[in-house]
């Protein structure tokens, strides 16, 4: 009202000059002219909680409109030189038939800074709130009442397992590496005594006659180490699967001790052929090997079978009576 009145008398005072129609016209003109724009210009406004702060100090900044409908608030404006900065945005709040819009701003640099006036668009036409001034004010350094200090040196902190963290899982995958290369470097191989005393002596047997054909000795006329070889895998099955010292006797000896192992074992009956057959090998083996002695072709296939025979009487077949007499028992069970 105090601003209508002073209106009305600045237009009273230049109005006296003119006629009476156009002193009436102006005056409409500007009363309505007046109560429009401060119509416009009071749907937007802004409110500070204080306009001078110390450095770092926070100032609450709110944008006030009164309409809810169609309310579109734009990006806070800052001042020209930056050096006022929004550290919080909050929601747009509404009370009653206003929309408030809340900003926390601060400043580091000391000064007066000017954030200019913020646009809102309210159902697609534009307004725009007043300007705002900021003080900004050093804090004042008392030396007399504070002393001054020396400045101190800089301290090291003490490390921590963070600071190795990143260098801790890397260090334990390569001493993983390390660890496996070392494993299958240095690790101990089997040797063929080894690789050879995991096989079951009858398999054995079988495989090395089967290399001793394969290297076809009789065509090279190698006679007497083909004796060699063949009567070592009959003494060597011998002594692996019936625990005698076959490769350290002699033909008598190793004879007279099967005898003598097959009258005394129960579980152990070997026919009196096989026993020949073992007799008649052995003993044309030594003729061979000390008398360089040569058999005829004929003779050597005979051999060479009788070995094979040897070989497959003296291996023990696996009792499928003991085996059947068990399914027999586990499905009466059931």
């Amino acid at each position: 009202m105090k601003n209508i009145i002073s209106l009305n008398r600045i237009n009273n005072k230049y109005l006296k000059q003119e006629s009476p129609f156009l002193r009436i016209f102006s005056t409409k003109i500007f009363i309505a002219f007046f109560f429009f724009g401060y119509v416009g210009f009071s749907q937007v406004s802004i409110q500070t909680d204080t306009t001078k702060i110390r450095i770092g100090e926070q100032i609450q900044y709110e944008i006030v409109v009164d309409e809810t409908d169609d309310v579109i608030f734009s990006k806070l404006q800052l001042d020209s030189l930056k050096k006022v900065e929004v550290v919080q945005s909050f929601k747009i709040d509404s009370l009653k038939n206003r929309l408030i819009k809340k900003y926390a701003i601060t400043s580091f640099d000391s000064g007066r800074w000017v954030l200019p006036r913020q646009k809102v668009l309210i159902k697609n036409k534009s307004f725009l709130t007043d300007s705002v001034i900021i003080d900004v004010a050093t804090v004042p350094v008392d030396t007399i009442k504070q002393p001054m200090y020396p400045i101190k040196t800089i301290k090291n902190e003490p490390y921590t397992f963070k600071d190795y963290q990143k260098y801790f899982w890397g260090l334990l995958l390569l001493l993983l590496i390390i660890g496996l290369i070392l494993y299958f470097v240095l690790r101990k191989k089997p040797t063929p005594e080894e690789i050879i005393a995991k096989i079951p002596p009858f398999d054995l047997a079988k495989q090395r006659l089967k290399e001793l054909d394969d290297k076809k000795l009789l065509k090279q006329n190698k006679v007497k180490r083909y004796y060699v070889e063949l009567t070592d895998i009959v003494r060597s099955f011998i002594e692996r699967e019936m625990n005698i010292p076959a490769l350290e006797s002699t033909t008598d000896e190793l004879l007279e001790t099967i005898v003598d192992f097959n009258d005394s074992s129960s579980s152990l009956t070997i026919p009196k052929e096989t026993l020949k057959k073992l007799q008649r090998l052995l003993k044309e083996a030594d003729l061979v090997k000390f008398a360089k002695s040569k058999p005829l072709l004929n003779e050597i296939e005979l051999h060479r079978n009788d070995a094979e025979t040897i070989i497959d009487n003296l291996h023990p077949e696996p009792d499928h009576t003991l085996e059947e007499e068990t399914d027999k028992e586990e499905q009466d069970g059931k």
